[in-house]
C-alpha cells in the first residue's frame, strides 16, 4: 500500500539575530559627576592682639613717685591745722599723711581717724591750739578720732619768753606735745637741707616717709 507523501514542513520565519546587549551585572556603571567644590577660601590674616593699655599693663611707663598726700585713706594720719599759718602744709609735704586744714575729719566717710593738730608757737597759735583741744574734749569734733599730738612749730628762730613756755606746759598737761624749730627753708618755700631730729621722732611716730635732703642734725 503506498504511503501518502510527506506535508513540506511550514518555513520557519527567522528573526533577526538580537544584538548582543550586556547584562545589567556585566554593564560598567556611570558613576555621576562629582559635584563642584568651593575653592577653598583663603584663611585670613590673623589680627593682632590690640597692644596692653598703659593703665592695664603697667608696663612701659615709670610709676609715678608717691606724693606727699597719699589719698584719702582713713589708715592715714591727717593734720589739722588751729589756725592759718600753722605750718601744716609743710609737714605733709616732709611726712606725709593727709591735709585736712582747718577742719576735723569725718571717719564715717573713709576721712583718716588719726590726726594730729599743728599750731605755732605764738600766743595766738597756743591759744587756737587750747580752743582745739576744749573742742575735741567737749565731744564737738567726730566720733571716733584719735589725737596721735600736738605739733608746735616755732613762729620765729631763737628761745620762746616764758609766758609762752608756760602755756606749753599747760598744753603738756592734756595732750602729746612735740616741737619743732624753726626752719628758715620754709619761709621761702624750699626744701630743708639739713633734718632736725624733731621731724625724725615725729615722722616714728606717724609713721610717714621723711622726705630730706641732707644729713640729719
Amino acid at each position: 500500500m503506498a504511503q501518502p507523501a510527506p506535508r513540506p514542513a511550514a518555513p520557519v520565519a527567522l528573526r533577526p539575530a538580537a544584538p548582543d546587549v550586556p547584562s545589567a551585572a556585566a554593564a560598567p556603571r556611570t558613576t555621576a559627576p562629582a559635584p563642584r567644590q568651593a575653592a577653598p577660601r583663603s584663611a585670613a590674616p590673623a589680627r593682632k592682639a590690640p597692644p596692653a593699655r598703659a593703665a592695664e599693663a603697667g608696663r612701659g611707663h615709670p610709676k609715678r613717685p608717691r606724693t606727699a598726700a597719699r589719698g584719702r585713706s582713713r589708715e592715714d594720719v591727717g593734720w589739722v591745722k588751729a589756725h592759718g599759718g600753722s605750718g601744716a602744709t609743710s609737714l605733709v609735704e616732709v611726712l606725709g599723711g593727709v591735709d585736712l586744714g582747718a577742719r576735723w575729719p569725718e571717719p564715717a566717710r573713709g576721712e583718716p581717724y588719726r590726726i594730729v593738730l599743728v599750731g605755732r608757737t605764738s600766743a595766738a597759735g597756743l591759744r587756737a591750739v587750747s580752743q582745739a583741744l576744749g573742742a575735741l574734749k567737749d565731744g564737738k569734733a567726730p566720733q571716733g578720732l584719735e589725737l596721735l599730738a600736738v605739733v608746735l612749730l616755732a613762729d620765729a628762730p631763737g628761745r620762746l619768753p616764758l609766758s609762752l613756755l608756760r602755756r606749753i606746759r599747760v598744753l603738756r598737761s592734756v595732750a602729746r606735745v612735740h616741737r619743732v624749730p624753726w626752719i628758715p627753708a620754709w619761709r621761702t618755700g624750699d626744701h630743708p637741707k639739713y633734718v632736725p631730729r624733731q621731724l625724725v621722732t615725729l615722722s616714728k611716730l606717724v609713721g610717714g616717709e621723711l622726705y630730706g635732703e641732707g644729713a640729719v642734725s
